[in-house]
Formats: structure tokens, sequence, C-alpha cells
């Protein structure tokens, strides 16, 4: 006697059907446009998380730069007496610092320079 697998064929259509939810004309309709755009959809997404963290660098970056600036330095100059001063923080926190409390960022830009002029 043979096997169908026609329950096990449904389930599966049936998951990438229900992935392709709200997809534009046939592809959420038909199973082949649908496992189609799934398995781009899910790509994209894949390359996606790895994008948004290298633009939130970017963005920390630019405003770590334009916040320095205001102390007459540059970024790379800011980070270079940092990492010579010892100070140990990422892009994330001194961005942060420099929005939130301009004081201790002008501590922090008063560090590197020293640290620079030694």
């Amino acid at each position: 006697m043979r096997v169908k697998g026609g329950t096990t064929t449904r389930a599966r259509r049936k998951k990438v059907l229900k992935r392709a939810k709200g997809y534009f004309g046939s592809k959420h309709l038909l199973f082949k446009t649908a496992h189609e755009q799934v398995m781009h959809s899910m790509h994209y997404a894949y390359v996606s998380r790895r994008l948004i963290k290298r633009d939130y660098r970017k963005l920390w970056i630019v405003r770590i730069n334009a916040a320095c600036r205001n102390y007459g330095l540059n970024y790379s100059t800011l980070m270079h007496g940092l990492k010579l001063a010892g100070v140990n923080m990422n892009r994330k926190m001194i961005s942060e610092i420099a929005i939130v409390d301009e004081e201790a960022f002008k501590n922090l830009v008063e560090v590197a320079k020293s640290a620079l002029g030694k």
C-alpha cells in the first residue's frame, strides 16, 4: 500500500501561505509565487538585521563628530585622544552623553585633549 503525502504537503504549503499574508497580487494566493517571495523576504530580513547595526554606528559617529567640532576637535582626533587616555567607552554611550549631558561631554573632550598633549 502506498503512502499518500497529502497532509504533509498541505501543511507545508499552508505554512508558506501564512507567512505570505498581506503580500501584493498573487504572491499571497499562489503557492509558487508566495514561496519565492517568502524566500526573498527572509533573505532581505537577514541582510537588514546586519545593516541596522552599521547604520546605527554611522549615526553615532556623525553625532560625536558634530558635538566635538564645537570644542575644536574632529571625531578621529577625539577617539584617538580617548584611547590614549585609557577611556574605554563605546560610540553609543559617547553620542548619548553628547546629546544629553553637554558638561560631561566637555570633560571627555578635555581628557582627550590632555592625553594628546602629553
